[in-house]
């Protein structure tokens, strides 16, 4: 087991979500965590922040959850289109589970840049 370095002073040492652990996710393997949330039934919402909010608990909300989504690309183009509005801020996507109303995943899609 390997002990990350991590502080609030340092941005860049912050780790988010389960896949911040992991190498970067390739645009591949980006669509199928996007397509996973899909399948389950769940409704994909982006949020952004400044890096050095982003252990914060509120992140802004880019539009409204994308309700019924079904089409990958639709919730790229949003993710994209979050991160040219907001270069600097991190950019994630939740998947919002209508049952046990909570996030049923939640991943950084995009790092800001840090300080």
């Amino acid at each position: 087991m390997q002990d990350y370095i991590s502080s609030l002073s340092n941005t860049a040492s912050r780790k988010f979500e389960t896949f911040s652990y992991l190498p970067p996710l390739d645009a591949e393997q980006t669509r199928t965590q996007i397509q996973y949330i899909i399948d389950k039934g769940w409704n994909p919402s982006i949020e952004h922040t400044e890096p050095e909010h982003a252990s914060d608990s509120y992140w802004y909300m880019w539009k409204l959850p994308m309700f019924g989504e079904t089409s990958v690309d639709a919730i790229i183009k949003e993710l994209e289109a979050c991160h040219a509005a907001h270069p600097n801020n991190h950019v994630r996507l939740l998947g919002l589970d209508n049952f046990a109303q909570c996030a049923g995943t939640s991943m950084v899609i995009y790092h800001g840049k840090t300080v």
